[in-house]
Parts: C-alpha cells; sequence; structure tokens
C-alpha cells in the first residue's frame, strides 16, 4: 500500500494565500490515490521560512506541500526537507487536494519575491490584485 502525506496551509477551510501567515496547516494521508484521514497542525509564529516547520512536516511524513504564494526562502527549506512544493493552489482544502490526486493541479511557478517577514512587505511576479491582512481589495489597483 502505497501511503503519503500532503500538507496544506490552511485558514478558514480554505488554502492560505500565505504559507508563512496561516493559521494552520492541514494534513492529509493518502493511501491508494484516496484521502484516508486528516488532521491539523499548529502554525509556528512567524514567518514561514523562518520557522522550524519544514523539518517538522517531514517528521511527520508529509512529502508534498500544496500552497497558494510562498518565496523561495521556504520553498528551498521544504525542499531541503524533501518536501516537493506545489505553488498556485487556492480554494477548499479538500477539492484542492482531490484535484491534486486527479492530475488536474501543478506548479503554477509563481514566487513570492522581495519578502520581508513581520512588515509583510513584498511584490508578486503574478499579475492580479492581492489583498493582505487589513486591506480591502476594492483599494487594489488592477
Amino acid at each position: 500500500m502505497n501511503t503519503y502525506k500532503i500538507a496544506v496551509p490552511t485558514r478558514d477551510e480554505h488554502i492560505d494565500d500565505h504559507f508563512g501567515h496561516c493559521d494552520h496547516y492541514t494534513i492529509y494521508t493518502i493511501s491508494e490515490n484516496q484521502i484516508v484521514s486528516k488532521q491539523t497542525l499548529p502554525s509556528p509564529q512567524g514567518c514561514g521560512c523562518k520557522s522550524g516547520i519544514a523539518t517538522e512536516l517531514a517528521a511527520m511524513g508529509v512529502t508534498t506541500m500544496l500552497a497558494g504564494n510562498m518565496g523561495d526562502g521556504a520553498k528551498n527549506k521544504l525542499g531541503a526537507s524533501n518536501i516537493m512544493v506545489i505553488r498556485g493552489c487556492s480554494g477548499a482544502t479538500d477539492t484542492v487536494v482531490n484535484d491534486y490526486l486527479n492530475g488536474k493541479i501543478t506548479d503554477s511557478g509563481d514566487a513570492c519575491n522581495h519578502h520581508e517577514c513581520g512588515q509583510h512587505e513584498h511584490s508578486h511576479t503574478h499579475n492580479h490584485p492581492h489583498a493582505h491582512k487589513n486591506e480591502n481589495l476594492s483599494d487594489l489597483k488592477y
């Protein structure tokens, strides 16, 4: 039986757009290409690229991360822990994991650049408006 684990940065049962600032991680156990269980892991305080979350997830057996946006520093840390990262995911976590299992999701290649942990000032390589905490999407310019 081929069993592995997928981690998803989560807020309100949806993929949190920022890996390092999510509320928690939903950890899915996959067997025979089906979800057999899921559990949650609280997110550490601070930026994902500066926390120990990569080694903690790897110790739990996670081999894949389905994420929204993620800087190269965090992606590299996860990669160093043998966790494959698929960026550009959005939506309800259960739906995204099932879409991934059915071959409908691939890495977008989008990465957050110029990420300053704590200050939350950065730009993205994709071209759509993006609201952060304490921002209103209607205030953003296209």
